[in-house]
C-alpha cells in the first residue's frame, strides 16, 4: 500500500516576505488603476466645502482636501493616470533603448560608434532636465510626460542591451549559426534575445520605480494633467500649503508613491537574483 508523501521546496526557493509584500502592493495599485470604482465609491471630483481638511476617519480613509474632496478616492483614481504614464514611459525606454543597444552590439563597427556617441550625449544630460526640455517642446500633459520620461531613460537601456548582446554575440553557438548561413533576424530572435532579455527586463522593473518618481515629480511641478485631475504628483503639490494644518494631505499620497517605488525596486532585485542563479 503506497503512502502519500508531501515534499516542500527548499527554503531558499520559497517566496520571501518582502517580495510577497511588494507583489501585494503592486497588485493593489494595479487594481486601483484598472478598476478604481471597485475600491472607492466616492466621486474624486466631488467637492463638499463643509468637509474641508477633515482628518482621516472611517468615512474618509485619507481625510479630505481643502475643497472637501475625498483624498483616498482621488489617490485611487489617480493611480490610473500616474501608472498609465509610468508604464508608457518604461515601454518607450525599453523598446527604443533596447533596439539601439541591440543594433549597436550585434553589428558593431561604425554603427556601434555612432549610436554609442548618441547614447553618451543623452547620458551627459540629467534625466529630469532632459525630460523637462522634451516637455517644453511637446507641451504639457500626461502623455507628453510619459514620452519625456521614456526618452530620458533610453540611454540606460541602450548601454545595458548593448553589453548583453556583445556578451552573447561572441558565443560559440552564435558563431556556429553565422557560419551555417543563418540570417541575422533568426540569430537575433532565436539565439541572442532569449539570453540577453533577462537583465534588460530586470532593469525595466527597476526603472518602473524611477519612472513613478519622475512622473510624479513632473506632475508636482505642474507639467502634467491640469486640476482637478487627481494625478499623484498634483495631489502632493496641492497639499504642500497645508502641511502644518493637514499633515495627511501630502503625507498619505506621498506614502503611496514611496510604497510603489520600494515595491518595484524589491521586485527588480528579485528578478536580478533569479536571473543570476539561472546563468
Amino acid at each position: 500500500m503506497s503512502s502519500l508523501s508531501i515534499t516542500f521546496p527548499p527554503a531558499s526557493r520559497l517566496p520571501r516576505p518582502a517580495l510577497l509584500l511588494s507583489l501585494s502592493v503592486l497588485a493593489l495599485v494595479l487594481g486601483w488603476a484598472l478598476f478604481p470604482g471597485l475600491f472607492s465609491r466616492i466621486d474624486p471630483l466631488l467637492a463638499v466645502p463643509a468637509k474641508a481638511l477633515q482628518a482621516p476617519s472611517a468615512e474618509h480613509w485619507f481625510g479630505t482636501d481643502h475643497l472637501g474632496r475625498d483624498l483616498y478616492s482621488r489617490t485611487v483614481h489617480g493611480a490610473s493616470l500616474s501608472l498609465r504614464a509610468t508604464t508608457l514611459a518604461v515601454l518607450i525606454a525599453l523598446l527604443v533603448g533596447g533596439a539601439l543597444g541591440l543594433l549597436a552590439g550585434y553589428f558593431s563597427g561604425k554603427l556601434d560608434a555612432l549610436l554609442m556617441r548618441l547614447v553618451e550625449v543623452l547620458m551627459a544630460i540629467p534625466s529630469l532636465l532632459l525630460a523637462m526640455a522634451v516637455i517644453t517642446v511637446l507641451g504639457f500633459g500626461t502623455l507628453n510626460i510619459a514620452l519625456a520620461v521614456g526618452l530620458s531613460s533610453v540611454a540606460t537601456f541602450a548601454r545595458l542591451s548593448r553589453g548583453e548582446v556583445l556578451r552573447w554575440r561572441g558565443s560559440t553557438f552564435v558563431e556556429a549559426a553565422i557560419a551555417s548561413g543563418v540570417g541575422h533576424g533568426a540569430i537575433i530572435l532565436r539565439h541572442i534575445l532569449p539570453h540577453a532579455a533577462g537583465p534588460v527586463l530586470a532593469l525595466a522593473a527597476l526603472e518602473f520605480g524611477g519612472a513613478v518618481l519622475a512622473v510624479s515629480a513632473l506632475s508636482f511641478l505642474g507639467f502634467g494633467a491640469p486640476p482637478p485631475q487627481p494625478e499623484w504628483g498634483l495631489l502632493i503639490a496641492e497639499g504642500r500649503n497645508f502641511m502644518v494644518a493637514a499633515w495627511w494631505y501630502t503625507s498619505l499620497p506621498g506614502l503611496v508613491v514611496a510604497s510603489v517605488v520600494l515595491a518595484a525596486n524589491q521586485l527588480a532585485r528579485a528578478m536580478q537574483r533569479s536571473w543570476g542563479e539561472s546563468r
